[in-house]
């Protein structure tokens, strides 16, 4: 009784989609060609594939491959940490952050570098983003935490630092391929760093789509970075973007909307994000990028 039910639901369905005017955009990702004029008759011989297979218009195929290997093309492994501070430490806290870094870059054979630095203004207050690059993959993150544990120093400057906190988090993120390479800024620039939340099992098909909408973002020279991550919290997606000042952020970003191509990108990727946030940040005065 259900099964017969849902067939002639089915079948519903697909004579009323049949009916739609043919400049309907279609969402299928499939090779195969969006068809407005369907006969009635192919549509109830479709109807026996199944009632679910017939709702989705996108699947991901499965694969043998992990998909940080489809996505990213790169050994170097980036690490994001977001530090909470008190709003009464911000001196402290930057001073002892600054002398960190300073004695990374005198540590022999620590493959560690700061890629950026920067204090958020509008999003979380009082917080500070770091971004730092790792070559040679895990294996010389384990070798650099060895390295640093060991370092009287080092670990002085990390125990001076826990008053001045009051949470932080960490994440491992790979490069997405497609990006451009990054390139450090000079001048005074303000920087974005757009971040979701993607459904599980969805991120091959976000590179996809960003693979395509990232050049409708590349006239004005405002991508900076962008990653997913690999421990921590699972299928986010950060998106550092670089502009003079937010009058600039708003004009680079009317003109995207302006790009013929680009509203179907967004159109595509929207339904995968469960949460989105967006942060303008400033950079340290000891950000390697500024």
């Amino acid at each position: 009784m259900f099964n017969s039910v849902m067939k002639r639901y089915v079948v519903s369905c697909a004579k009323h989609i049949a009916a739609v005017p043919s400049q309907s955009r279609c969402l299928s990702t499939s090779p195969a060609t969006c068809k407005s004029n369907q006969p009635a008759g192919d549509a109830e011989n479709n109807a026996n594939e199944g009632w679910l297979k017939k709702l989705l218009v996108r699947r991901i195929e499965p694969t043998k491959e992990q998909h940080s290997r489809m996505l990213s093309d790169k050994e170097v492994i980036y690490e994001l940490q977001t530090h909470n501070v008190r709003p009464d430490s911000i001196d402290g806290y930057l001073k002892n952050y600054e002398q960190a870094v300073q004695l990374c870059q005198k540590i022999p054979n620590l493959q560690y570098e700061l890629i950026g630095s920067w204090s958020v203004h509008v999003g979380d207050l009082d917080q500070y983003v770091h971004l730092w690059k790792h070559q040679g993959g895990y294996a010389a993150i384990d070798k650099t935490n060895d390295i640093l544990l060991n370092n009287q120093e080092y670990t002085k400057l990390c125990n001076q630092r826990g008053p001045f906190l009051r949470s932080r988090h960490l994440q491992y993120m790979l490069a997405f391929s497609f990006w451009p390479n990054i390139e450090f800024k000079s001048g005074s620039n303000i920087y974005e760093i757009r971040s979701y939340s993607l459904k599980p099992g969805t991120m091959i098909e976000w590179g996809n789509n960003w693979a395509r909408a990232i050049n409708h973002r590349r006239s004005n020279d405002e991508p900076f970075a962008g990653f997913f991550s690999q421990v921590g919290r699972l299928y986010n997606v950060h998106h550092f973007w670089c502009y003079k000042n937010l009058e600039v952020r708003t004009q680079t970003r009317q003109a995207a909307w302006m790009s013929p191509g680009w509203d179907e990108c967004v159109a595509y990727t929207v339904p995968l994000i469960k949460e989105m946030q967006s942060k303008i940040l400033h950079p340290t005065s000891f950000s390697p990028t500024q």
